[in-house]
Protein backbone atom coordinates (compact mmCIF):
# COMPACT_ATOMS: atom_id res chain seq x y z
CA UNK A 1 0.00 0.00 0.00
CA UNK A 2 1.07 3.50 -0.56
CA UNK A 3 3.04 5.43 2.74
CA UNK A 4 1.02 8.89 1.63
CA UNK A 5 4.15 10.85 0.56
CA UNK A 6 4.14 12.56 -3.15
CA UNK A 7 6.56 10.80 -5.22
CA UNK A 8 7.99 13.28 -7.72
CA UNK A 9 10.08 11.32 -10.75
CA UNK A 10 11.33 12.10 -14.33
CA UNK A 11 9.74 9.43 -16.21
CA UNK A 12 9.29 8.40 -19.64
CA UNK A 13 5.96 10.41 -20.89
CA UNK A 14 4.63 11.06 -24.03
CA UNK A 15 3.27 14.78 -22.39
CA UNK A 16 5.81 15.50 -20.36
CA UNK A 17 7.80 17.73 -22.68
CA UNK A 18 4.27 19.20 -25.08
CA UNK A 19 4.67 22.78 -24.82
CA UNK A 20 0.59 23.07 -25.87
CA UNK A 21 -2.22 20.13 -24.44
CA UNK A 22 -5.14 20.02 -25.29
CA UNK A 23 -7.69 21.80 -22.82
CA UNK A 24 -9.37 18.49 -21.75
CA UNK A 25 -6.35 16.24 -21.53
CA UNK A 26 -5.02 18.92 -19.25
CA UNK A 27 -7.68 19.12 -17.38
CA UNK A 28 -7.57 15.47 -16.64
CA UNK A 29 -3.59 16.11 -15.78
CA UNK A 30 -3.63 18.90 -13.57
CA UNK A 31 -7.21 17.31 -11.98
CA UNK A 32 -5.63 14.16 -10.66
CA UNK A 33 -2.45 16.01 -10.12
CA UNK A 34 -3.72 18.67 -7.50
CA UNK A 35 -6.52 15.82 -5.85
CA UNK A 36 -3.94 12.88 -5.44
CA UNK A 37 -1.30 15.98 -4.12
CA UNK A 38 -4.34 17.01 -1.50
CA UNK A 39 -4.61 13.31 0.01
CA UNK A 40 -1.21 13.35 0.13
CA UNK A 41 -0.48 16.22 2.09
CA UNK A 42 -4.25 17.40 3.55
CA UNK A 43 -3.47 20.80 1.86
CA UNK A 44 -6.97 22.20 0.34
CA UNK A 45 -4.91 24.34 -2.04
CA UNK A 46 -4.25 21.62 -3.80
CA UNK A 47 -8.18 20.89 -4.30
CA UNK A 48 -8.54 24.45 -4.78
CA UNK A 49 -6.02 24.87 -7.86
CA UNK A 50 -8.10 22.09 -9.63
CA UNK A 51 -11.08 23.55 -8.64
CA UNK A 52 -10.27 27.05 -10.26
CA UNK A 53 -9.03 25.32 -13.29
CA UNK A 54 -12.26 23.30 -13.83
CA UNK A 55 -14.01 26.67 -12.85
CA UNK A 56 -12.23 28.37 -15.54
CA UNK A 57 -12.65 26.04 -18.75
CA UNK A 58 -16.38 24.71 -17.94
CA UNK A 59 -19.95 26.94 -16.61
CA UNK A 60 -19.67 26.62 -13.08
CA UNK A 61 -22.30 23.96 -12.76
CA UNK A 62 -20.94 21.87 -15.59
CA UNK A 63 -17.54 22.12 -12.91
CA UNK A 64 -19.16 21.84 -9.84
CA UNK A 65 -20.44 18.24 -11.24
CA UNK A 66 -17.33 17.19 -13.00
CA UNK A 67 -14.99 17.62 -10.41
CA UNK A 68 -17.20 15.97 -7.57
CA UNK A 69 -17.04 13.00 -10.05
CA UNK A 70 -12.58 13.67 -10.37
CA UNK A 71 -13.15 13.34 -6.92
CA UNK A 72 -14.79 10.27 -6.69
CA UNK A 73 -12.19 8.87 -8.81
CA UNK A 74 -9.68 9.63 -7.82
CA UNK A 75 -10.45 9.02 -4.10
CA UNK A 76 -11.40 5.13 -5.62
CA UNK A 77 -7.38 5.76 -6.79
CA UNK A 78 -5.95 6.13 -3.85
CA UNK A 79 -8.13 3.49 -2.10
CA UNK A 80 -7.31 0.81 -4.58
CA UNK A 81 -3.44 1.07 -5.18
CA UNK A 82 -1.06 -1.10 -4.09
CA UNK A 83 1.77 1.04 -5.48
CA UNK A 84 2.25 4.54 -4.65
CA UNK A 85 0.62 7.08 -6.45
CA UNK A 86 3.34 9.31 -8.13
CA UNK A 87 2.45 13.14 -9.29
CA UNK A 88 4.53 16.12 -10.12
CA UNK A 89 3.96 19.06 -7.94
CA UNK A 90 1.10 21.18 -8.43
CA UNK A 91 2.03 23.79 -11.39
CA UNK A 92 4.41 21.68 -12.92
CA UNK A 93 4.05 22.38 -16.94
CA UNK A 94 4.63 18.54 -17.75
CA UNK A 95 2.74 15.45 -16.68
CA UNK A 96 4.34 12.16 -14.92
CA UNK A 97 3.61 8.59 -15.74
CA UNK A 98 0.64 7.91 -13.63
CA UNK A 99 -0.67 11.33 -14.48
CA UNK A 100 -0.39 10.50 -18.28
CA UNK A 101 -1.98 6.65 -17.09
CA UNK A 102 -4.67 8.60 -15.59
CA UNK A 103 -4.72 11.47 -18.92
CA UNK A 104 -4.88 7.59 -21.02
CA UNK A 105 -7.53 5.66 -18.99
CA UNK A 106 -10.21 8.31 -19.40
CA UNK A 107 -9.68 8.91 -22.87
CA UNK A 108 -9.86 5.80 -23.70
CA UNK A 109 -12.99 5.56 -21.88
CA UNK A 110 -14.48 8.46 -24.23
CA UNK A 111 -12.98 6.30 -27.43
CA UNK A 112 -14.51 2.83 -26.39
CA UNK A 113 -11.06 1.16 -26.17
CA UNK A 114 -11.55 -0.76 -23.19
CA UNK A 115 -8.53 -3.43 -23.31
CA UNK A 116 -6.55 -0.03 -22.87
CA UNK A 117 -8.73 1.05 -20.16
CA UNK A 118 -8.15 -2.08 -18.30
CA UNK A 119 -4.64 -2.03 -19.12
CA UNK A 120 -3.93 1.40 -17.89
CA UNK A 121 -6.13 0.76 -14.76
CA UNK A 122 -3.84 -1.90 -13.39
CA UNK A 123 -0.63 -0.54 -14.24
CA UNK A 124 -1.69 2.65 -12.51
CA UNK A 125 -3.26 0.67 -9.55
CA UNK A 126 -0.65 -1.74 -9.88
CA UNK A 127 -3.20 -4.33 -8.94
CA UNK A 128 -5.79 -6.32 -10.93
CA UNK A 129 -8.70 -4.48 -8.44
CA UNK A 130 -9.87 -1.79 -10.84
CA UNK A 131 -13.58 -2.01 -11.46
CA UNK A 132 -14.23 0.84 -9.19
CA UNK A 133 -11.44 2.90 -10.76
CA UNK A 134 -13.26 2.09 -14.28
CA UNK A 135 -16.49 3.03 -13.21
CA UNK A 136 -15.03 6.18 -11.54
CA UNK A 137 -12.86 6.62 -14.94
CA UNK A 138 -16.43 6.27 -17.25
CA UNK A 139 -18.43 8.67 -15.26
CA UNK A 140 -15.50 11.13 -15.16
CA UNK A 141 -15.36 10.64 -19.34
CA UNK A 142 -19.14 10.75 -19.55
CA UNK A 143 -19.29 13.91 -17.76
CA UNK A 144 -16.28 15.52 -19.89
CA UNK A 145 -18.26 14.71 -22.73
CA UNK A 146 -21.59 15.98 -21.93
CA UNK A 147 -19.20 19.71 -20.92
CA UNK A 148 -18.07 19.48 -24.49
CA UNK A 149 -14.66 18.37 -23.37
CA UNK A 150 -13.56 15.56 -25.95
CA UNK A 151 -9.94 14.37 -25.52
CA UNK A 152 -8.24 13.08 -28.76
CA UNK A 153 -7.63 9.11 -29.62
CA UNK A 154 -3.82 10.33 -29.78
CA UNK A 155 -4.69 9.95 -26.01
CA UNK A 156 -5.50 6.72 -25.89
CA UNK A 157 -2.06 4.75 -25.34
CA UNK A 158 -1.31 1.49 -27.19
CA UNK A 159 -0.45 -1.62 -24.72
CA UNK A 160 3.42 -1.13 -25.86
CA UNK A 161 3.56 2.34 -24.42
CA UNK A 162 1.75 1.17 -21.21
CA UNK A 163 4.84 -2.17 -21.28
CA UNK A 164 7.36 0.34 -21.50
CA UNK A 165 5.74 2.35 -18.62
CA UNK A 166 5.84 -0.24 -16.55
CA UNK A 167 9.30 -1.17 -17.10
CA UNK A 168 10.48 2.13 -15.94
Amino acid sequence: MADGRITVRASQCPFAFLPVLKMPEKLIGVGFRAWIAGYQTGEIACWEEAWQAYNDALRPASAREVVSILACWVRSIKDNARREIEVFPVGCRGFCRDECLAISMVAACQHDARPIIRGCATTLLGCSTIDEVIRGAVSLADALKAAHQLLSPSSVWTAAHMHALSTT
